[in-house]
């Protein structure tokens, strides 16, 4: 069953055309990877399906309707940190609740779970400033999952990480997606991720950006990245990535 429908999606910036006509549906509970070129317009295409940007044309449908932000509950973990600097963890965890009218009880138990999931219980009173890299991603991956989305748009959310940490958050999602189900579109630039997380794989091409190929990863978990079948799709998104 398709969770998101993507059809025929063009956007443009005056005369720089960088989304050509996309088209793909993603399953519900599907979590797929999109890797393409540096500027190939992965954000712009991000930034459009969570409705930031007006397209030119084409639609984009959640459960058989149109995207409406009001009804459904899309959320984006961006490339920067984004927890609000004058609110604790926990009142960055339950924001987006509040925006949402829950009632206080909701709130409450929603974050209460949230927090329980990413580990951050004894933090919840800290401040962004007195955490660490991983736990602003942590309360960013919390707040998202709290209201339960219908959508998780991740924007290269590790990216700034060093390997250590982003192992670790990566296994931390994966962990987090199997239990709730939720549906993901992780954009990335590091192909070794997107092999190690991702159940597919689009590949895009350089602007105006095509998706170039799907490919179906149905590696098992716990992946291995030095296995002959890893190194194997990796190399295998790379040259798709690289020849042009």
């Amino acid at each position: 069953m398709s969770k998101v429908e993507v059809k025929n999606l063009k956007k443009s910036f005056g005369s720089l055309l960088v989304l050509d006509d996309i088209s793909f549906d993603v399953n519900d509970g599907e979590f797929l990877c999109i890797v393409g070129p540096t500027g190939c317009g992965k954000t712009t295409f991000l930034n459009s399906l969570a409705k930031l940007y007006d397209t030119d044309s084409g639609s984009i449908r959640i459960n058989g309707e149109s995207v409406n932000l009001k009804k459904h509950r899309v959320a984006y973990i961006m490339q920067e940190y984004s927890a609000m600097p004058w609110l604790t963890v926990r009142e960055n965890v339950m924001f987006g609740l509040r925006v949402r009218n829950k009632s206080r009880q909701d709130i409450k138990s929603d974050t209460d779970e949230a927090l329980a999931m990413v580990g951050l219980e004894k933090f919840q009173n800290y401040y962004p400033k007195q955490l660490s890299a991983s736990m602003l991603q942590r309360v960013a991956i919390a707040r998202a999952f709290a209201v339960k989305p219908d959508l998780l748009l991740m924007d290269e959310p590790y990216g700034q990480l060093d390997l250590e940490l982003r192992f670790k958050l990566e296994d931390e999602l994966i962990n987090l997606w199997k239990k709730t189900k939720t549906t993901v579109i992780f954009i990335t630039h590091n192909i070794e991720e997107a092999v190690y997380m991702s159940e597919r794989i689009l590949v895009l091409t350089n602007k105006p950006t095509k998706i170039k190929q799907e490919i179906n990863n149905s590696l098992s978990r716990p992946r291995d990245v030095t296995a002959q079948e890893f190194v194997k799709l990796r190399n295998e998104v790379t040259d798709l990535i690289r020849w042009w």
